[in-house]
C-alpha cells in the first residue's frame, strides 16, 4: 500500500487500534525477520483474552527463530502450488480467487483514495492488506481519518464475513507454531471490533 504520514490528532484508543491492525497486516504480509521477532517478544498483555493471546504470541516470539519461522511462513501460505491456507476474501467467501468480493473491495478503494502498491502483487482482499487498510483508515494515512460510520461499512464489508473464520483457521493450522498465537490475537481482535462497531463504538 501507499502510505503518508498522518498528521491528524488521533484519540488513544484509536491509535492502539491501529496499531494492532497495522502489527497484524505486517506479521501476516510476509515471514517475520529477526527484527519483527523480537519487537513480537517484548509485547506485553494483561488478562483479557486478547492481552492473553498476545502474551502466548510474546513467549512464542522468544523462542522462535528467522529461518524456522520463514518455513513455517511458506507451509502455512506459498507451499508447493498452494499453501495450507489461502489468506482471502474471495477464497473464504466464494471458494474461488479474484471473485466478486475483490471487485467490491477494487470499488471501495478507489472511493477512498487508496491503492495498491506499485511493488505488491498479491490480490488487496488477503487479510495483511486488509489490515493494513483498515489501520490506516483509522489514523488517517488515506487522507481524513475515517468516522466511525465509514470504519464500520469497511470492517463489516470486508473483514467482519470472513476474518474470523481465517484467523481461527490460522491457530488450528497444522503447520502453525509461530502463527498460531497470531491467529489467537487475531481473532479476539476481530471479536472485539465486531462486538464494539454493534455498539456503535470502540
Amino acid at each position: 500500500m501507499t502510505l503518508a504520514e498522518p498528521t491528524h490528532q488521533i484519540a488513544e484508543e484509536d491509535r492502539l487500534r491501529a496499531d494492532l491492525y497495522n502489527f497484524l497486516g505486517v506479521i501476516l504480509s510476509r515471514p517475520a525477520d529477526e527484527m519483527l521477532i523480537a519487537q513480537t517478544a517484548s509485547l506485553s498483555g494483561d488478562d483479557s483474552p486478547l492481552g492473553e493471546a498476545i502474551s502466548t504470541l510474546a513467549r512464542v516470539a522468544k523462542l522462535s527463530k528467522p529461518r524456522a519461522v520463514t518455513s513455517e511462513f511458506n507451509k502455512l501460505f506459498i507451499g508447493l502450488g498452494r499453501g495450507e491456507l489461502l489468506p482471502y476474501a474471495s477464497y473464504y467467501l466464494t471458494g474461488f480467487l479474484n471473485e466478486k468480493p475483490l471487485a467490491t473491495l477494487r470499488q471501495d478503494m478507489a472511493a477512498n483514495g487508496m491503492a495498491r502498491a506499485d511493488n505488491v502483487f498479491e490480490p488487496e482482499d488477503n487479510i495483511a492488506s486488509l489490515m493494513e487498510m483498515m489501520g490506516a483508515q483509522i489514523v488517517g494515512r488515506f487522507g481524513t481519518p475515517a468516522n466511525l460510520e465509514r470504519q464500520k461499512t469497511f470492517f463489516n464489508r470486508h473483514i467482519a464475513p470472513w476474518a474470523g473464520h481465517f484467523f481461527t483457521d490460522l491457530e488450528g493450522a497444522k503447520n502453525s507454531v509461530f502463527y498460531a498465537p497470531v491467529g489467537s490475537v487475531g481473532r479476539a481482535f476481530m471479536e472485539i471490533e465486531t462486538e464494539a462497531f454493534r455498539l456503535g463504538g470502540t
